[in-house]
């Protein structure tokens, strides 16, 4: 009995020192290819941080469901996401106008098919936008998705999610009897306002909230069928870190609500407009809010 006392203390001792770094494991926070992506992963690593966490940045890795993917094969703890995409392009439903219903639907899909929680909701919805020059918009009278019908000439570019993605491209033509004579150039999101500006395209689809819609002076088109879903953003979580880990749950019931789409929009300006790092705007964030790092 004597000679197997050391030998349970070590063992002991190696399930403690098991328990503590497992505990201590970095949380791998993820995002998707684009400015506002990237900073909503970073305002959150920046605000586990402050509360003493370790954490392993994955931003920037792609689309919709490259994050996806890597949440549910738990090589991603964390990673913002929008209700309606969620909704039509992970779980391929219809598209719905009803952002509690989207959000109710979402929250109970993704807890039984895959124990991930939805975080409370950030704040804005950020829904595509279908975006012209003003200069076209007042000289060809466009207001409205609708009014694009008449100018089957103009020349469309989108990204390779909206373009395949059910409630993007597909839908619309559908929904407003579009019938371009071009087919659609397919480009990087980040060149859809460069080309814009620069009359390589004349419609692209862009986001809501980005900061360069006002800063370019383009006009964004009244959705006047209601095609678009919600895309109301929070943080959608693998469960076992949303149970075990009270810091990360607490640092994302806390970001619910904060961010609203006039300042989101603001935030994204910060990075596309005034070329800061998503880092040194997340900074700035965290510290107006109260929830940056102390001293």
């Amino acid at each position: 009995m004597r000679r197997r006392a050391p030998l349970a203390g070590l063992l002991a001792a190696a399930f403690l020192a098991f328990g503590c770094g497992a505990r201590e494991r970095p949380i791998r926070i993820g995002s998707k290819n684009f400015s506002e992506q990237v900073l909503l992963g970073e305002i959150v690593a920046q605000a586990l941080e402050a509360r003493g966490l370790p954490v392993d940045r994955r931003l920037n890795l792609g689309g919709t469901f490259v994050c996806h993917r890597a949440l549910i094969a738990g090589e991603l703890d964390l990673y913002p996401e929008y209700t309606g995409t969620a909704f039509t392009a992970v779980l391929t439903q219809k598209p719905v106008s009803d952002p509690a219903a989207v959000y109710r639907s979402v929250r109970e899909a993704y807890a039984k098919r895959w124990d991930a929680v939805w975080a409370p909701p950030l704040g804005f919805e950020n829904t595509f936008a279908i975006v012209v020059r003003k200069e076209d918009a007042g000289r060809l009278g466009l207001r409205r998705i609708s009014d694009l019908a008449a100018h089957a000439s103009l020349r469309p570019g989108f990204g390779y999610e909206f373009l395949e993605r059910e409630d993007g491209y597909p839908g619309l033509v559908r929904a407003y009897g579009l019938a371009f004579e071009r087919r659609p150039a397919q480009m990087d999101l980040g060149l859809l306002y460069q080309a814009l500006q620069s009359k390589t395209v004349d419609v692209v689809a862009g986001n809501s909230t980005d900061g360069l819609i006002e800063a370019l002076g383009l006009a964004v088109l009244e959705d006047d069928r209601r095609y678009f879903p919600p895309y109301e953003a929070a943080f959608v979580v693998r469960g076992a870190v949303w149970r075990e880990r009270e810091a990360v749950r607490s640092v994302l019931e806390g970001l619910g609500g904060t961010i609203g789409a006039d300042e989101m929009r603001r935030l994204n300006a910060r990075i596309d407009r005034d070329k800061l790092r998503p880092e040194d705007v997340a900074r700035e964030f965290l510290a107006a809010k109260g929830l940056g790092r102390k001293g």
